[in-house]
């Protein structure tokens, strides 16, 4: 089953890439805010296009969740950055850079190595309240610390970076309530999953992680965000899975290929954060 969760995650990741270009295409013809903004939004073809991919995304994470291990497929979504500048370049009829396409191989290329190397296993759905508690506590509270140290009047770039990554624990959290709560929906029904108390927290975390990804996006620039956010989100997706769901990996020697990914990773997004702000979806 390990195998059709990364095609989930693959297509969620691409899912949630048409809807942030599609979105932002929308957006970015018209000056009104607020309320009057999503009026007229919900009123043109692209936006309503981008919406389709966001739930779409969405329906696909679920799946992914339900049949794989939580620290593979939110590593995936690191793909979603280098989709949304494969779409945006065409919607916005301009072409990608030459160093993005280094920077889309480099990212491919090192999610490959890593996950590869680490070969996440395993795809327990159940935590007891034992895990929970200290996972609540320590990524609720590493949030909030975040936010604490991303008060105004730091320096712009640190701001993004602190607020992002709080985005990213945010996403990791969402993502393994997402998991025990779909879980119980597969194994128990409706009603379980409407009385499962990480039902209502997967929506609380989510809403809290777009929250602080906006943010982080109006706090500093692109290319000081987008790393704590994707390289944050996948090192603590791997540790909630590996703690709350016992989840394996390989270890020992094979950190050493797990690490070289990463840093391919991080640079592939550092020239593709650059590019975001070439075709138009940077802020």
């Amino acid at each position: 089953m390990i195998e059709l969760a990364a095609v989930f995650a693959v297509a969620g990741a691409a899912g949630n890439a048409v809807g942030t270009a599609f979105q932002r295409k929308a957006a970015s013809t018209t000056s009104k805010g607020g309320l009057r903004l999503l009026g007229e939004l919900v009123r043109r073809p692209a936006w309503v296009i981008g919406m389709a991919g966001v739930i779409g995304s969405a329906l696909f994470q679920s799946l992914a969740l339900v049949n794989g291990p939580l620290a593979l497929v939110q590593p995936l979504f690191i793909l979603e950055l280098p989709f949304a500048l494969l779409v945006a370049s065409r919607l916005m009829h301009r072409r990608l850079p030459g160093p993005g396409w280094w920077g889309v191989a480099a990212v491919v290329a090192g999610l490959a190595l890593s996950l590869a190397s680490a070969a996440p296993h395993g795809a327990g759905d159940e935590a007891p309240m034992t895990r929970w508690i200290p996972v609540l506590g320590l990524c609720l509270g590493a949030m909030a610390a975040a936010v604490v140290l991303a008060r105004p009047g730091r320096p712009a770039t640190l701001r993004a970076a602190l607020l992002a990554a709080a985005a990213a624990i945010g996403n990791a959290l969402t993502a393994a309530l997402l998991k025990s709560a779909t879980g119980t929906f597969a194994d128990h029904g409706l009603t379980a999953f409407l009385t499962a108390w990480q039902t209502y927290g997967f929506a609380l975390a989510g809403v809290a992680a777009l929250l602080l990804l906006e943010n982080a996006l109006q706090a500093g620039p692109l290319v000081a965000s987008q790393p704590a956010l994707t390289i944050g989100d996948a090192t603590v997706s791997l540790a909630l899975g590996v703690f709350l769901f016992d989840e394996k990996i390989r270890t020992g020697w094979w950190l050493v290929p797990v690490l070289l990914g990463a840093l391919l990773i991080v640079a592939g997004v550092l020239v593709l954060s650059r590019a975001v702000q070439v075709l138009g979806l940077g802020r």
